[in-house]
């Protein structure tokens, strides 16, 4: 399989489960992903997963350790930050073009969706969130160069947190990998409520961007079982990609 390859496939919304806008620029296609797209996507992990700069633990400022485990693209995390270097010393693996490719993808159907995959423009077009793409800042001319995979095993979860570590207030695109998780998006003052809770499944897609893009946001619990079993996948996983502005 060739490197422009990984991310090929069809992307076609689940008729189930129809598109929604949980809050103000931000939006949920399910289904965004087929089974065979999910099936390169999660290769593609692992291959990221192994070291050298592979998947670690990251241990917090506090001194404990979070549940997931998360390898970076482009440039390391860390609490609270990037750099080039990932926690084992090495330099950080790449950012993969085909995977901004896929998210820039990801932005324009999110923010434009009558906009069809040859350009011709059907239905009344724009949305709900700051008017179609145009209303969302750093939407148009995206250019991400960062991701982030986490995995989730069984009881993993994540805290309520701000995506505050870029230089760039442009979209994040979220993709959920195997298990379903319940995920917390809240609002961009408090860990306290209002906030909203959703079902994330394996091959929905996720953008937060305009008015949500420092929204509180993250994983109550998943539940274990609910993954393709086609996929040979124990637990979630979920990429995120973001222009960190650096």
């Amino acid at each position: 399989m060739t490197q422009g390859e990984l991310f090929g496939g069809l992307f076609d919304a689940s008729p189930e489960r129809g598109r929604s806008e949980p809050a103000p620029g931000a939006v949920l296609l399910p289904g965004w992903l087929d089974a065979a797209a999910q099936l390169r996507l999660v290769a593609a992990c692992r291959e990221w997963a192994r070291p050298p700069a592979g998947m670690h633990t990251v241990r917090m400022p506090t001194g404990g350790t979070m549940s997931v485990r998360m390898v970076s693209l482009g440039l390391h995390w860390y609490p609270y930050g990037y750099r080039r270097v990932a926690e084992d010393g090495t330099p950080v693996k790449p950012f993969p073009p085909e995977l901004g490719a896929l998210a820039r993808r990801a932005v324009a159907e999110a923010y434009e969706p009558t906009v069809g995959r040859d350009g011709a423009t059907g239905g009344d077009g724009g949305i709900a969130a700051g008017g179609g793409i145009d209303g969302i800042a750093g939407a148009v001319g995206y250019e991400p160069d960062v991701a982030i995979v986490n995995h989730y095993p069984h009881g993993a979860r994540m805290g309520l947190h701000q995506d505050r570590d870029e230089r760039a207030d442009a979209p994040v695109v979220s993709l959920s990998l195997g298990d379903t998780c319940v995920f917390r998006l809240g609002n961009t003052k408090t860990r306290t409520r209002p906030w909203t809770d959703l079902e994330l499944h394996g091959g929905d897609l996720l953008v937060f961007g305009g008015p949500a893009r420092f929204a509180y946001h993250g994983v109550v619990r998943t539940l274990p079982g609910t993954a393709d079993p086609a996929l040979g996948l124990t637990g979630r996983l979920n990429i995120t990609v973001r222009q960190s502005g650096l």
